[in-house]
């Protein structure tokens, strides 16, 4: 079971391979609970100093400093994805609400609750950024997870509307993302990493894809589409720390992770080798040429 750190790790940071005897894993959660649907509860505070009336430029960095570029138009596969996660959570009950996720301690409702603080969080930034007004994702990083497990102890049925909304909110303004270079950023908090704006579509997918798999609720990675996983992979490319592990997927492409150096091939689908590099098991499926398959620290 995977550990549920207080971060939305897609944003700026990528694992890096550990020694297979560790088991450091862990996901992202999110944000504001207690705002009206569709509606933000952002600090509306600018990025830096004197720019809270135009975007934001600078430089967008992961975890690292390293500059990050993917910024493509995924709105299209945001929205398919995000009809699919819908479509499983319509078909769950309350009382299936309340049942462990793949997260450790955090119930379906808790997942559910997270993608819809995210989901608002996401559009309140492209909001700020079109009405000239820059704002955080998060108004401090305590609230944002208070706010996850406020939302989590309401009725799942309560928390899919909550969804529901917030994922229309997002996909109104979706389509901005796509026309923002890499020199137009935000701050997930006051202050922290800045983030390309750019990335916003391709941060959701991730959300959505891996998080409804985390719900252990009849979708899993082999139901992601080849071009997202594809995706995935082609992101991690240049933001992952440590030893080199080559991806090689049986439908063909091959992606390098880290150092070249002495690296590891792991082979199996793109949708599986996807799921794993967030640190997450498909052992049954995957391959190492050592025998043994490195364990990738969690996101």
């Amino acid at each position: 079971m995977l550990s549920c750190p207080t971060d939305d790790q897609l944003i700026g940071h990528y694992p890096s391979p550990l020694d297979v005897s560790v088991a450091h894993v862990g996901v992202r959660t999110g944000v504001r609970h207690g705002t009206a649907p569709g509606k933000s509860r952002h600090t509306g505070a600018s990025l830096s100093p004197g720019t809270d009336s135009a975007p934001v430029r600078g430089r967008a960095s992961g975890h690292d400093g390293r500059v990050t570029s993917l910024t493509h138009d995924l709105t299209d596969a945001v929205a398919s994805a995000t009809d699919r996660l819908l479509g499983t959570v319509r078909a769950l009950s309350d009382e299936d609400g309340t049942a462990p996720s793949l997260c450790e301690g955090w119930t379906r409702c808790h997942v559910v609750a997270h993608l819809a603080l995210n989901a608002e969080a996401l559009a309140g930034v492209l909001r700020g950024l079109r009405d000239g007004r820059p704002t955080t994702m998060y108004a401090s990083a305590g609230g944002r997870d208070a706010d996850i497990d406020a939302l989590a102890t309401e009725a799942l049925s309560v928390v899919r509307e909550r969804l529901a909304t917030a994922s229309r909110s997002l996909g109104e303004v979706l389509g901005i993302a796509a026309g923002l270079g890499t020199d137009i950023v935000f701050e997930r908090t006051p202050g922290g990493p800045r983030i390309p704006a750019g990335r916003i579509a391709l941060m959701r997918l991730g959300e959505v894809e891996i998080h409804h798999a985390d719900l252990d609720a009849g979708y899993s990675w082999a139901d992601w589409p080849e071009a997202t996983a594809r995706t995935m992979l082609d992101d991690a490319v240049g933001r992952n720390d440590g030893p080199g592990v080559v991806l090689s997927a049986t439908e063909g492409g091959r992606w390098t992770l880290g150092s070249r150096a002495d690296a590891v091939t792991v082979a199996g689908p793109a949708a599986a080798l996807a799921w794993w590099s967030t640190g997450r098991r498909a052992d049954a499926v995957l391959s190492s040429s050592t025998g043994e398959l490195p364990r990738m620290e969690g996101r």
